[in-house]
């Protein structure tokens, strides 16, 4: 096995219901599963990232809460692992990248949340360290952004955040591109 998918953050608070919900989180979260499903049926190492706000105050994925847990439409099985990480970047000060070196594993793909924060600094973490890696865009999802006064909608940031994902540092395509 020298393949992994990675699910990041695809947690209850990014949800309708939740404490920060995503743009168009529902179907991201329904692409991820069907990406997931795919990597099960083939044997592939599956890993959930999972992050916890540990800062005082935090708005979202505090812990022991219902929204820091992961969401039921791609809970994990019994002996998936699952990476707890404290920063943007899944593999700061957690056992990721050992993980995935014990594994074997030499190529990535990539789905969940959010695209301009926590799947960027995975992805480019990810093509340091040596990874190939794929990222399924429509099976990830943000919101909209501000920035110098500037609010920049949810589908734009996550374009352009795509965008500069597949320029330097991933291959980056939709479901139906990833399970043709």
């Amino acid at each position: 096995m020298t393949q992994a998918l990675l699910l990041i953050d695809i947690q209850n608070d990014y949800f309708a219901d939740g404490k920060w919900s995503l743009h168009n989180m529902e179907a991201s979260a329904g692409k991820a599963a069907q990406v997931l499903q795919h990597a099960r049926e083939n044997g592939q190492l599956v890993v959930h990232v999972r992050h916890e706000n540990i800062d005082e105050g935090a708005p979202f994925f505090v812990p022991e809460t219902k929204g820091a847990e992961i969401h039921s439409s791609v809970a994990p099985l019994e002996g998936e692992p699952v990476v707890l990480k404290n920063q943007v970047n899944s593999f700061l000060q957690t056992n990721l990248k050992e993980l995935l070196d014990e594994n074997g594993i030499e190529t990535l793909t990539i789905v969940g949340s959010m695209s301009h924060m926590c799947v960027d600094a995975v992805v480019r973490a990810a093509s340091d360290f040596g990874y190939k890696v794929t990222v399924v865009e429509d099976a990830c999802a943000t919101h909209d952004i501000e920035f110098a006064g500037r609010t920049v909608s949810a589908p734009d940031a996550h374009a352009a955040f795509m965008f500069a994902l597949s320029f330097a540092y991933a291959e980056v395509k939709t479901t139906a591109e990833y399970l043709g």
